[in-house]
């Protein structure tokens, strides 16, 4: 029997004691600063904010600052390789792309930033651990579907499901409270090594959404950069390699991010459904993710039989699908993801790219063991002579 999850502040009120441990979800931005604050003003005493670095934009020393501000513990807790290696890795070599509009991201972050606030709360003896996300915002069910499947104990939730708050309401309180840290600030955004993403404020209505310029980092196009070529390799459906040199996958995605980035690729709008179906329009870049994404299907379709990979397609939506509504840890998932894995198995290669303003295209497809043929001509007269003469004929020249 599951306790239903917190959904207003009234609740937080009359089911938590004002005297023991409370962990909450911090990313430094409005929605959890103000969750803070209201938090002290309902008299908790033992309130702990955890942050989990997965490589975002919100500084440390920001972070430290608000918490400070307002009298909370921050734990700060470097989770970049977990999710690199664990996270964002089954994403690529699940061609994790949602309706084929965008790379997934949040799908990606919240069962970590979950299980690690989990395990801080069970150290700490929390009663409970509180995010922010609000019915609008598809993390609603990504966490509670999170720390429900984990088996927390405690009470979780966000008070913002029933109670949402004015931006300019926060804003408003903070800065009574001495808290001015965070003015200025027009969009919600997420980010982490794999994604920056904007939402919210003046990037609600789809039928009007400009991006400010300024509000691009990672694919801001070099003006002084000439084409290029670069090359990205694989083994075992695991991204290791640029122009040859091994990498850790948090040092390849940086270094993917800025080379693709400096061309202006990987820039993504879509719009994402709802729990009840509606959809909220969402702004991303993510440069790595493009250029990897393309790479890692071209080596699987150089190494894979084409009926293995359409059955593979089908499973990747499964896959998305659980993932994206908080069932990363379910069952069906965690199926398809030994799926994937197996083709994953045989998927090594490298792949090279012409880089220009804009675009790419491929210069070299190659892998140790492929299924492409490299001369038709020969291919046709090997297939004859095997056809014809099938107890003496040399195997079909595949390279």
């Amino acid at each position: 029997m599951h306790t239903p999850p917190i959904r207003s502040f009234r609740q937080i009120e009359s089911r938590l004691d004002p005297s023991r441990p409370v962990v909450t979800l911090f990313s430094g931005g409005l929605d959890s600063t103000y969750l803070l604050l209201r938090l002290q003003q309902m008299g908790l005493t033992d309130i702990h904010a955890v942050s989990v670095d997965l490589g975002e934009d919100e500084s440390s020393v920001h972070k430290q600052q608000i918490a400070d501000a307002l009298g909370v513990k921050l734990h700060i807790l470097d989770r970049k390789e977990e999710f690199a290696d664990s996270f964002v890795a089954p994403a690529i070599a699940a061609q994790a792309v949602y309706l084929g509009i965008h790379p997934v991201s949040s799908t990606l972050s919240r069962p970590l930033i979950a299980r690690a606030a989990v395990e801080l709360a069970d150290t700490l003896g929390a009663q409970a651990v509180l995010h922010t996300a609000n019915r609008s915002q598809n993390t609603l069910r990504r966490l509670n579907g999170a720390l429900r499947l984990l088996g927390y104990q405690g009470v979780y939730g966000s008070p913002y499901d029933l109670d949402p708050v004015d931006r300019d309401d926060k804003h408003a309180a903070l800065r009574a409270a001495g808290v001015d840290l965070l003015d200025g600030r027009v969009v919600s955004g997420d980010s982490n090594l794999w994604c920056r993403e904007f939402e919210s404020g003046i990037l609600d209505d789809p039928e009007n959404h400009a991006v400010p310029e300024e509000m691009y980092r990672w694919s801001v196009p070099d003006l002084q950069a000439a084409p290029g070529t670069v090359s990205v390799g694989f083994e075992s459906g695991h991204p290791v390699l640029v122009d040859g040199e091994h990498l850790p996958l948090v040092d390849l995605i940086a270094e993917l991010n800025r080379r693709a980035g400096a061309y202006g690729l990987g820039r993504y709008s879509g719009l994402e459904h709802l729990d009840h179906g509606e959809k909220v329009l969402e702004i991303r870049e993510m440069p790595a993710a493009w250029l990897l994404l393309r790479s890692y299907r071209h080596i699987e379709s150089a190494c894979l039989d084409a009926e293995l990979i359409r059955e593979k397609q089908h499973l990747e939506q499964v896959w998305v699908r659980e993932a994206l509504e908080g069932r990363w840890f379910g069952e069906l998932r965690t199926a398809a993801q030994r799926f994937i894995d197996t083709c994953a198995q045989r998927t090594t290669g490298q792949v090279t790219w012409h880089l220009r303003p804009g675009g790419a295209e491929t210069r070299a497809i190659t892998s140790p063991n492929p299924r492409y043929v490299r001369d038709r001509e020969r291919w046709e007269a090997d297939s004859i002579a095997l056809e014809s003469a099938p107890h003496t004929a040399p195997e079909p020249a595949f390279v």
